[in-house]
């Protein structure tokens, strides 16, 4: 057996426990996980040669955390927005007054913030959904609609794929594999939801898990892209080692963190 396909099995194992424990174990688990990924990326961009502005990212991370745990929903969107004003504020200041200022320092050190850690917030946010099966669906939905997704983009793409989706930045994504992508995560949304009625889940109607299954499998394969993206930039095949077979931790993450920021959003609409 492969090292790719025991590492794939450990952390579905790990992923399945999570879920089932929920509350703190869940939280711990994933905020090691998003500390994991930050590091990655800004490692990354340094390597490249740029000169990322770090701390202020930390530091909305950790102030962030426990506003998404023990917060209200509206409060802790308002949390987010305000750190994302007063981070962009820091990190501006911080570049333009060092030392030969570069624009794309700038932007290569707010990129870590919208593409990993606030988007992480999204599931610390969904751990205080209630009622708890309620909040169980949703966190499948975030993590599954991009596994499924990614996996069937995978097999179809390998074995049927002829029309490349995005050559200059994944040379071996195809159109098929991503149109086979959205069915994947288009049936996990539906198996999520089945599976929700089974255990007697109050959850909105059957229509929303369909968008979601639309919605989050566009969003996570945009996170993917751009993950692709930003690893060409840099001139890595991965961002991490610590997986055998698959990578760093974001390599895992990058698709789950767009899917997961829209499952979260979706769910706060008013009329859901």
């Amino acid at each position: 057996m492969s090292a790719r396909i025991i590492t794939g099995m450990g952390l579905l194992g790990l992923l399945i426990v999570a879920l089932y424990f929920g509350g703190w174990v869940f939280s711990l688990l994933w905020i090691a996980c998003v500390c994991i990924a930050l590091y990655e990326i800004f490692r990354a961009l340094s390597k490249a040669g740029h000169r990322p502005v770090a701390w202020p990212t930390w530091a909305a991370l950790i102030i962030a955390i426990p506003g998404f745990l023990y917060l209200r929903q509206v409060t802790s969107l308002l949390l987010l927005v305000s750190l994302i004003a007063l981070t962009l504020l820091i990190v501006s200041v911080l570049v333009m007054f060092r030392d030969q200022p570069k624009l794309e320092d700038l932007t290569m050190s707010v990129l870590p913030l919208f593409t990993v850690a606030l988007p992480a917030m999204s599931f610390l946010g969904m751990t205080e959904v209630e009622p708890i099966g309620y909040q169980r669906v949703l966190l499948c939905l975030a993590f599954l609609i991009p596994v499924f997704g990614d996996s069937m983009a995978y097999f179809v793409g390998s074995k049927l794929g002829r029309t490349k989706l995005n050559e200059q930045i994944s040379p071996k994504k195809t159109v098929e594999g991503a149109v086979a992508g959205l069915l994947g995560s288009v049936l996990a949304a539906t198996g999520i939801y089945l599976a929700g009625l089974l255990f007697k889940v109050e959850m909105p109607a059957f229509i929303h898990f369909i968008v979601l299954g639309i919605l989050g499998g566009i969003a996570s394969q945009i996170g993917d892209l751009l993950a692709s993206f930003v690893k060409r930039h840099c001139g890595v095949k991965d961002f991490g080692t610590i997986f055998p077979g698959h990578g760093g931790m974001l390599d895992r993450l990058d698709s789950i963190l767009f899917s997961g920021t829209l499952v979260y959003l979706y769910q706060a609409l008013p009329w859901i």
